[in-house]
């Protein structure tokens, strides 16, 4: 026992010591060059879609090969509702509006791979005029979840700037 005793001591004296710090070693190799910026990869892309009856309804947008989504992603939508003194004007999605024959919802769902744009609703969308039903103009915004968090969602300009983007790209 005392063998043991002492031989830990001698382990722990030894562990303990210090000497003086050596001479710095060279510098290692350059890394990858990687992108500028945060390291933030949200995007933003703009679709045009008809939600008509030659369609059922919905559009289904792929998402952009250069845009890699994770499962932890979140994907907004936001229509344009039109434009006040030169600035479009974005609502989120889903939209609701109030028609005489009923509701008209404006929705959306997502995979990592495809976003689906539709109309739903109490409203008989077989009636529904081309104006809310053709040349819609839609706003996918890929945000990290980390990210969503800090970011007031519902409105696309704070989007854009929380994500630092200034130009939207259109694909169709």
């Amino acid at each position: 026992m005392k063998k043991l005793y002492t031989l830990f001591l001698f382990s722990l004296i030894l562990v303990s010591c210090e000497g003086t710090v050596g001479p710095p070693g060279p510098p290692g190799p350059q890394g990858p060059s990687g992108q500028d910026g945060t390291g933030l990869l949200g995007l933003v892309f703009e679709v045009e879609a008809d939600l008509n009856a030659g369609n059922n309804f919905e559009y289904f947008v792929e998402i952009p090969s250069e845009i890699e989504v994770f499962e932890s992603d979140v994907i907004m939508v936001y229509r344009l509702m039109g434009v006040f003194e030169g600035n479009d004007i974005w609502e989120p999605l889903p939209q609701t509006i109030f028609r005489d024959s009923g509701v008209l919802l404006y929705g959306f769902d997502y995979t990592l791979f495809d976003v689906r744009l539709f109309l739903d609703g109490t409203a008989d969308v077989t009636r529904l005029s081309p104006e809310d039903t053709d040349n819609q103009i839609f706003r996918i915004a890929v945000i990290p979840a980390d990210f969503a968090k800090d970011i007031d969602v519902k409105k696309m300009s704070k989007v854009m700037e929380a994500l630092q983007i200034e130009d939207v790209k259109r694909m169709n």
